[in-house]
């Protein structure tokens, strides 16, 4: 992070800078930040982002970009975090960097934002004409981040091959209303061959608050590899249900990433996918912690209502779910979700 203004100028990017993050990064990171704009003489106002990417969270920011004349918008933090500037700069025209302190999601490359309501639940997808034009990583700040957020962007990275694949399959448009490409494919194949060779090592890696080869690895499948995946090829089931599950309030003490984990799980039965296939993601998912049951979602005791509303809401006609090369019906999410929470118990009462 002591880099982020000299990358700045690199790139020809002004002051005064908006760094939109939570208060607890602006409190870690301000010395750093403080720093690198002195030593640029570029100038910088920190704004503390509220914890949801909401359409009230959005417009703060801009108003907080507009009091300083800004001409950058940073984000740093989580993915949430990310979204949000990423919307402000892109409804005030201005350029964007992102410099995540966490491997959470694969948000920091994209060209989107994810808006969820005040209460947590998603409401759109925004999608810009452009990606961000700058994105800084420092991987020594994130090995010192909490590892469920780290597990929490394995969730969001497991799930870009299996996406990819369906929407390679249906031929549907990718995120920029484009075709998928071989290259798009490699890389979300990539991204998921980089978990399960890394996933647990950068696990322990990050506990021990140090880098190292296997946590570099794991980083760039979480950011960069997921993210140009998903983007590039497209999404399907597994996030279509993810924001089904965002409609019921005992979710949302769960991450983006675990409820997409989830959501693999069910996608992975909707498409009848081979047994060794799915055997291997509970694997994975097992070994480092992600969601193989709706218990693990805080839904535990799921009563058929609440599976409905799921179900429904991952169906809408604008859902990533009919990219799926078959007809996905509300009753198949039903049953795929209570047959991927079946699976999931019998596979944790066999361990």
């Amino acid at each position: 992070m002591g880099r982020i203004a000299a990358e700045m100028r690199v790139l020809g990017l002004e002051g005064p800078a908006l760094i939109l993050a939570s208060p607890r990064i602006i409190g870690m990171l301000r010395a750093q930040w403080q720093s690198s704009f002195a030593g640029e003489g570029l100038d910088f106002s920190a704004h503390p982002f509220g914890g949801e990417c909401s359409s009230t969270e959005i417009e703060r920011g801009k108003a907080a970009a507009r009091e300083i004349g800004a001409r950058t918008i940073i984000g740093s933090g989580g993915g949430k975090a990310l979204d949000t500037a990423r919307a402000v700069a892109s409804d005030l025209s201005l350029p964007i960097v992102d410099a995540p302190t966490l491997a959470s999601s694969d948000s920091p490359c994209s060209a989107l934002s994810v808006v969820y309501t005040e209460d947590g639940a998603f409401e759109e997808y925004r999608i810009y004409g452009r990606n961000p034009d700058l994105v800084l990583v420092d991987t020594s700040v994130i090995a010192k981040s909490p590892s469920r957020l780290l597990v929490a962007g394995m969730g969001d990275a497991l799930a870009t091959r299996f996406e990819a694949e369906a929407c390679a399959r249906s031929g549907a448009a990718n995120m920029r209303g484009g075709s998928s490409t071989q290259s798009a494919l490699a890389l979300a194949r990539l991204c998921y061959d980089t978990l399960l060779a890394d996933g647990a090592a950068a696990l322990e890696a990050l506990g021990s608050g140090d880098s190292s080869e296997s946590l570099e690895r794991l980083v760039e499948a979480n950011t960069l590899l997921s993210g140009l995946g998903f983007e590039s090829s497209g999404l399907a089931a597994a996030h279509a249900i993810h924001n089904g599950l965002t409609t019921v309030s005992e979710t949302h003490a769960h991450l983006h990433g675990e409820k997409v984990g989830f959501g693999l799980l069910a996608q992975l039965v909707l498409e009848n996918a081979p047994a060794d296939t799915q055997r291997e993601v509970l694997n994975f998912s097992h070994q480092v912690g992600l969601p193989v049951t709706l218990a693990d979602v805080g839904l535990a005791g799921c009563s058929s209502q609440n599976l409905a509303t799921i179900a429904d809401r991952s169906c809408q006609p604008d859902e990533t779910i009919h990219n799926e090369p078959f007809t996905v019906r509300a009753t198949d999410v039903v049953e795929a979700i209570v047959e991927a929470d079946r699976v999931g118990q019998a596979y944790r009462a066999a361990q």
